[in-house]
């Protein structure tokens, strides 16, 4: 495919990474920007190519979110890159099974896990807040932690992929017991685990557009940096604000994609 796009489609490329580095480092979902931006603005490239060039953009603001939060957050590393390991081995498993899923009958079953997912926290608005005071996670804990958000979520990602920051945001709260801020700064670290496959993998196949997708990537990179630095200034308040819009827009977007219009 030729990449001779117009400047200004470029600039609107560039200016869709940046909020999705923003959003995608707050607390996941980046995709739900990113991705249709790229499809509009690609029209002619195959689906390989558009899936290719996002994982190369998308990578770099999660890494960069990934480093502001490691210098500024308190995150446990080790469970972080543990759960991130076995992601990784989850989303190949996931993706070598993508072909022969009819994503059609997953969406309903995701769009009600949401739905349940926005219920409880409207429904208990102290969730992620603050973290248990000196609690540590037990060994049963980080296993959960593994199983679910590891294998699990990473399973999923290779399978079908939208909201999966948004879903181990939520897992690494639930099960270890963690505020939103240091959640989303753990979540970011396993993302960086498995995009790593993914685009050793497309990078391989030669479907990145890298002239599309290094001026993208600056401006993800920028827009994660600004994301998790707002972040970490406004705590886990703003980041469950984020959550609550971030869940709705997955739903309305699974939902589009189901029904249509």
């Amino acid at each position: 495919m030729s990449t001779d796009i117009s400047l200004t489609t470029l600039l609107l490329l560039c200016l869709a990474a940046a909020g999705a580095g923003w959003v995608d480092a707050v607390v996941g979902g980046g995709g739900l920007v990113q991705l249709p931006a790229l499809l509009v603005g690609l029209p002619g490239a195959p689906p390989v190519q558009v899936l290719g060039t996002n994982k190369a953009v998308a990578i770099c603001g999660t890494a960069a979110a990934a480093v502001a939060y490691a210098r500024r957050a308190p995150l446990d590393l080790r469970t972080a890159f543990r759960v991130g390991l076995a992601a990784l081995g989850g989303s190949l498993a996931g993706a070598s099974l993508a072909a022969g899923i009819d994503s059609a009958v997953l969406r309903p079953l995701i769009m009600a896990v949401l739905l349940a997912v926005l219920a409880f926290l409207l429904l208990r608005p102290s969730f992620g807040v603050t973290a248990r005071a000196g609690e540590v996670p037990t060994r049963r804990r980080v296993a959960v932690a593994v199983l679910v958000a590891g294998l699990g979520i990473g399973f999923y990602d290779g399978l079908i992929g939208p909201g999966t920051g948004t879903f181990l945001v939520l897992a690494l709260a639930g099960i270890l017991h963690m505020d939103l801020v240091s959640a989303s700064g753990t979540a970011k670290i396993v993302n960086v685990c498995t995009n790593v496959g993914a685009l050793v993998t497309f990078t391989l196949q030669g479907a990145v557009l890298w002239q599309v997708a290094v001026p993208m990537a600056l401006c993800n990179l920028t827009g994660g940096a600004v994301g998790a630095r707002m972040a970490l200034k406004r705590g886990s308040g703003f980041v469950r604000g984020v959550l609550v819009v971030v869940v709705v827009a997955l739903v309305c977007k699974l939902a589009l994609d189901q029904w249509g219009w």
